[in-house]
This record gives structure tokens, C-alpha cells and sequence, in this order.
């Protein structure tokens, strides 16, 4: 685990809820060979997510749990972007249309954490580090590569992350206005998309997701044999596989429904 703080907006820790624990992380440990170590019960059995003894993230079983509007929690990646003042950012949230759904707790010396709702819909963690910057950047296969809003309300989000988060940011070339990145080159933090501009069928609602989400990017070796692998699992390809230029990729979901990229970043379109 990294413990060099993170500039603001930085996606610092991914956090998965299953609501079928056990059998997700046999998915999960199938499909990237990921270790699942239980952190005891000071911390509700929290489990730290390893790949390849690098932690990535952390997992934790949701059965038994609900909404605030009473339903079960469904099983889900969430995102945290790092902060340095959690009640300074928590405030700027609430000025600019969130609704905070889960208030701050602390762990133990790792830091404290915060969630909220963004105007649009979207649930987005926020981070204020201790000990525990945040998960281990290797890039390597199995790791998060990448992340992106994918969102129906563009200016709002861009004008919200750029005013709670810091964020700067930049139309990526040639997408036409409909995609920009918080920062360029070795200092990009994260994507934002509209998708009422994006894609085959713009604004059209896609099956099993929705309007409004983040895209997590898991890096793999090779992308055909890893599809093969999700399903040989059971899990599901929602679509793909497409030729980016920063490699061959598909959205997927595990058994549980939870659902995120794949990414074969040695896989690059014309290399």
C-alpha cells in the first residue's frame, strides 16, 4: 500500500460490496488470481483485496444489508478520490448539489473516509489519507488502470469535480467535445464522458447499467482468453470486445452483477 499522498481528485482505493461474498471472491480469484486478506473483526472482516502481493482495493460482504430506501444493496465497485480535508470537501459537496449517504468514519490510522452522491446520481468515496495513501499504482495485470464517469449530465458533473475535487479539465483530442480527462499526460487523473454523445446509439440506455456510473478499468494480459475465463466463471460480457488505442477491452460483470472494464493495455490497436 502506497504512502505517498495523492493531489486531490486522485482515485486513491477501490471498494467492492457483495452481497454473495464467498462466491464473488472465487470469481474475482479465478479471473485475476486475487488474494482476499480478512482484516479481523475490528473491521467487520474488511477484506484487502491483493493482486500479485500488491493491494488494489478493498472487499467486504454486503449480504444482509439495505439501501436507505429499504432495497438490498446490490453488489458494486465504488470509487474514492483522494481529499485533504474530508469536512472542507464534504461542505464544497453539499454546496454543489451532493447529498452525503454515508457520513465520516475513521480506520483505525489508514485515514477517514466519506461517501457521497454527485448531482447526477453517482455515488463517489472520498479519502483523507493517514497512514494509508491509498492502493498500490503498478499498472501491472490485475490492477486498476483507469477510470472514467460515465454521465447524462456532462456540464454539471465537469463543473462539480472541477469545484469539490479540484479538478482540471481538458477535452481529450478528437473526441469532439464529448470527453474530457482531469489533467493530461502522466498527471491524468480520471475520465469523464457524456453519454448522451458517446457511442452507437448516443443517450440510448444500456442494459444492466445505469445512466449515470463510473467505469473501473482492470488491466489484463490478454483480453479473448479472459472473457472466456468470465464466462467460464459465471459471469457475464455486457459488450465488446472494441479496439481502443490504449488497448483491446470489454465491459463484464461477475455473478453477482456487479459489473467493469477489462483492459489489455499490451493489446494497443495498430501496434
Amino acid at each position: 500500500m502506497t504512502n505517498t499522498h495523492q493531489p486531490v481528485g486522485t482515485p486513491v482505493w477501490l471498494d467492492f460490496g457483495s452481497n454473495d461474498f464467498t462466491a464473488s471472491n472465487a470469481f474475482y480469484a479465478g479471473l485475476f488470481g486475487w488474494d482476499f486478506e480478512d482484516s479481523g473483526p475490528e473491521f467487520h472482516h474488511y477484506a484487502m483485496i491483493q493482486n500479485n502481493g500488491a493491494v488494489i482495493g478493498g472487499a467486504m460482504d454486503t449480504s444482509g444489508m439495505t439501501c436507505p430506501e429499504g432495497g438490498e444493496i446490490p453488489s458494486v465497485w465504488d470509487l474514492y478520490l483522494s481529499v485533504d480535508d474530508l469536512e472542507v470537501r464534504l461542505d464544497k459537496a453539499r454546496e454543489n448539489g451532493a447529498t452525503v449517504i454515508v457520513e465520516p468514519g475513521q480506520v483505525g490510522d489508514a485515514g477517514r473516509f466519506a461517501m457521497v452522491v454527485d448531482p447526477s446520481g453517482t455515488p463517489i468515496g472520498m479519502w483523507e489519507p493517514n497512514q494509508l495513501s491509498g492502493y498500490d499504482f503498478t499498472g501491472a495485470p490485475g490492477s486498476p488502470v483507469w477510470f472514467e464517469l460515465m454521465t447524462s449530465d456532462f456540464d454539471r458533473a465537469v463543473d462539480f469535480y472541477t469545484k469539490v475535487f479540484d479538478a482540471e479539465f481538458v477535452p481529450m483530442p478528437e473526441s469532439e467535445g464529448f470527453y474530457v480527462t482531469n489533467g493530461t499526460g502522466d498527471a491524468t487523473k480520471f475520465g469523464v464522458c457524456n453519454v448522451l454523445m458517446w457511442g452507437e446509439n448516443p443517450g440510448a440506455p444500456t442494459p444492466g447499467r445505469p445512466n449515470n456510473y463510473w467505469r473501473i478499468y482492470l488491466n489484463i494480459e490478454s483480453l479473448d482468453p479472459a472473457l472466456e475465463k468470465v464466462r467460464e466463471l459465471g459471469g457475464q460480457v455486457l459488450d465488446g470486445p472494441e479496439e481502443s488505442p490504449f488497448g483491446r477491452l470489454a465491459t463484464v460483470a461477475d455473478p453477482q452483477g456487479a459489473f467493469f472494464q477489462l483492459i489489455a493495455t499490451s493489446e494497443v490497436s495498430g501496434a
